[in-house]
């Protein structure tokens, strides 16, 4: 079956404590929405730093979460100096820390930063009506000049996603594909992980 694919450049979620902290009380307005309900790209912007280096010009993501969260790719992480894992979002317990700085503070954090697992948005109605229920992970191929196969791609369930894959930059570049291309899940002759 085909997906569309959602690629994610690095960026940032904030809580609202620390969002005081880098902005205190500016605005948080919306440059544009992304395809998962609610979720925007803010006009806000953060650098990330390390003891070896920073990345300017992080969007923050919309809206302010429960927790902060950093989601760079293993490519930034050589620049950083990092060597964060592959999570989940909201498994932060620990991730790899990083100091975010704003236009009025900055702010450190212990753990807060990862490389986010490839996943597939999916609601218990699609999951049903694709045959994928009690199933955690698929693979997923993806065409094109420099297609191929990525195995672990994690089913994330709400009622409130659209369908879609997301990748990281990373990922997306290595199979020279970009938002909005399809990719397709596999399901015949896979080994899957069912949970």
């Amino acid at each position: 079956m085909k997906i569309s694919i959602g690629v994610s450049n690095r960026h940032v979620h904030l809580c609202e404590e620390d969002y005081k902290k880098l902005f205190n009380d500016e605005p948080f307005e919306v440059v544009r929405y992304l395809n998962q309900p609610g979720e925007f790209a803010s006009n806000k912007k953060v650098t990330i730093k390390t003891d070896k280096d920073i990345i300017e010009n992080v969007r923050v993501i919309g809206p302010i979460r429960k927790y902060t969260q950093i989601e760079i790719s293993k490519t930034d992480s050589f620049k950083l100096g990092l060597n964060p894992p592959v999570r989940d979002s909201g498994d932060l317990e620990g991730s790899s820390g990083i100091t975010i700085i704003g236009p009025v503070g900055e702010i450190h954090k212990e753990n807060g930063c990862i490389i986010a697992n490839r996943h597939i948005h999916i609601t218990p109605e699609e999951r049903i009506k694709y045959g994928l229920e009690n199933i955690e992970e698929v693979n997923v191929r993806l065409d094109g000049i420099k297609g191929g196969i990525i195995n672990h791609v994690r089913l994330k369930e709400s009622p409130k996603y659209a369908f879609e894959l997301h990748l990281d930059t990373d990922d997306a570049n290595a199979h020279f594909v970009k938002q909005g291309d399809l990719a397709t899940i596999i399901i015949e002759d896979n080994e899957i992980k069912k949970i």
